[in-house]
């Protein structure tokens, strides 16, 4: 019997080498993959993030105008004409104050339309958590002097400025204080607000807004 003595190719594979090349470039694709799924996540969530803080400083411009809108000053009924507003700045960075009555406390009117003049206080104070951030301050109270007045309320952790401006008819000035006003003429004519907060990355975020006072009465 004749042996075969022909060669015999090696059964089909791939080499070591081959392999670890494969290895190698799906890795590289997996990757640039998570790289990319990565990127469009952060810019996700970042536009998110940006949204909600550009609709709360949205919704806080808001309460203030109608609040502002709501300022009282009545000549055939008796009320409490308020309306303090100081300037105040620190670190350079205005962090002004408001105290008005208003017959628009928030949006807590009363079943039957408006209910008693409410004494509404904005005010500004370091966030201990966050350096160069205020929390801004919302207080609310009844104007009769009942009962004891309740804590405030954080409506922003995130507030970088906050600037009002009153018209008198004639100028605009940083200060109100309608104590020392004749009566009848204790309400601006118009509030401008410039509300600055921190937005994604600690990018600011800038509101403004004129509220015209529908209760400015110039002459009785």
């Amino acid at each position: 019997m004749i042996a075969d003595k022909t060669p015999r190719r090696p059964n089909a594979g791939f080499t070591l080498l081959e392999l670890m090349l494969a290895v190698a470039i799906l890795g590289l694709i997996l990757a640039m993959l998570a790289e990319s799924f990565h990127a469009v996540a952060s810019s996700k969530v970042h536009a998110e993030d940006r949204l909600n803080s550009e609709r709360a400083g949205r919704a806080i411009v808001s309460q203030m105008s109608d609040e502002i809108r709501g300022a009282v000053q009545t000549p055939l009924a008796p009320s409490r004409v308020l309306f303090l507003g100081s300037a105040r700045y620190q670190g350079g960075v205005p962090i002004n104050s408001l105290t008005i009555s208003t017959l628009d406390p928030g949006h807590r009117r009363s079943i039957d339309g408006y209910g008693v003049e409410e004494i509404v206080t904005y005010q500004a104070v370091a966030n201990p958590y966050h350096r160069g951030w205020f929390l801004l301050e919302r207080s609310q109270y009844s104007a009769l002097g009942t009962g004891a007045n309740p804590m405030p309320i954080i409506v922003a952790d995130n507030l970088l400025s906050l600037k009002f401006r009153y018209f008198d008819g004639q100028q605009w000035g940083e200060v109100w204080n309608s104590e020392n006003l004749s009566l009848g003429q204790q309400l601006p004519v118009a509030v401008w607000i410039d509300l600055t907060l921190a937005g994604p990355r600690n990018t600011p975020l800038a509101f403004s807004t004129q509220v015209t006072v529908p209760m400015s009465i110039t002459q009785w």
